[in-house]
């Protein structure tokens, strides 16, 4: 970005500073020449983000908390990680501040049986869209399909065990997206000009079954995963208070759809980046070290 002057470019506000997509946009705007402020709930989050950024506390569930970190800002990345409430008052509050927004959403139109499945996110996720699109912001919805780094929760923990992977549909396709190419399109979205009105679905480039993603890790570790199907209800069971019952029979709904249907895939995220996203090999080699003991 040579020459970019940091006076001439409002700051863009990050949400979800600390997640797994806005951490990584922060990186992305930082290395454009951008500006960057961030938005965390706790202070102490703060010492986690590189010292050019400005930090500032405040909550989606306060829509007050957030003006001062929308004054003199120029765009705002969203990334909704509150209950539903206070979304309205939140997105009168960016309009009344900024002129650009770039949301995180999810791929709830997209037509494959993947994402039609009912889901309390989706419906979440396109009442903020239509809250956005009526107040006229300059905005730019951004849809990742299934991330790259879910198998860090979904499979990690077994695979560092060296336990057997236990999984309901292996034979279910999806085309995961490496975190990395979703904060890049969210960045170039933030700062380049003629993506207002953009919709982007992003998937990686590839269709790969779960027992298939499982075998690329064990590839990336040089060793064979033992891999075996269950039911879902034995999935419900081994799961049973750590993730939530709606997620999980979303999961289950989503996969079970998906059985003996290529994934979803998209040309978005080389169209935006100019660079091909990159293969869930390459994800799981770059992330190797999360799935060995030691960690």
């Amino acid at each position: 970005m040579g020459g970019m002057n940091q006076i001439d470019i409002p700051p863009v506000l990050v949400t979800g500073a600390t997640g797994r997509v806005g951490r990584l946009v922060i990186d992305q705007l930082l290395d454009a020449g951008v500006p960057v402020r961030a938005l965390t709930r706790r202070s102490e989050a703060a010492a986690t983000l590189p010292a050019k950024v400005e930090v500032f506390t405040g909550d989606l569930t306060v829509p007050g908390s957030l003006d001062p970190a929308l004054s003199g800002a120029g765009a705002v990345f969203l990334v909704w990680t509150a209950p539903p409430q206070t979304v309205e008052a939140v997105v009168e509050r960016l309009a009344a501040h900024v002129r650009r927004v770039v949301f995180l959403s999810s791929p709830h139109q997209t037509p494959h049986p993947l994402f039609q499945q009912p889901n309390p996110m989706a419906v979440l996720h396109a009442g903020i869209e239509r809250l956005i699109a009526a107040t006229g912001l300059e905005s730019t919805i951004i849809r990742p399909g299934m991330f790259a780094s879910n198998s860090l929760a979904w499979w990690a923990p077994a695979i560092r065990a060296g336990e057997v992977v236990q999984w309901p549909y292996s034979a279910a396709e999806s085309a995961p997206v490496d975190d990395r190419d979703i904060a890049a399109v969210a960045a170039r979205t933030l700062y380049q000009g003629g993506h207002v009105g953009g919709d982007y679905v992003l998937t990686g480039p590839e269709s790969l079954t779960q027992a298939a993603q499982v075998d690329v890790i064990g590839d990336a570790l040089g060793r064979r995963i033992a891999f075996e199907e269950i039911t879902p209800d034995e999935f419900r069971s081994l799961w049973e208070g750590t993730v939530s019952r709606s997620a999980v029979d979303m999961l289950l709904a989503a996969w079970s759809a998906a059985v003996g249907q290529p994934a979803y895939i998209t040309t978005a995220v080389a169209d935006i980046l100019g660079t091909a996203p990159r293969t869930f090999r390459q994800w799981a080699v770059d992330h190797a070290i999360a799935f060995t003991e030691s960690s």
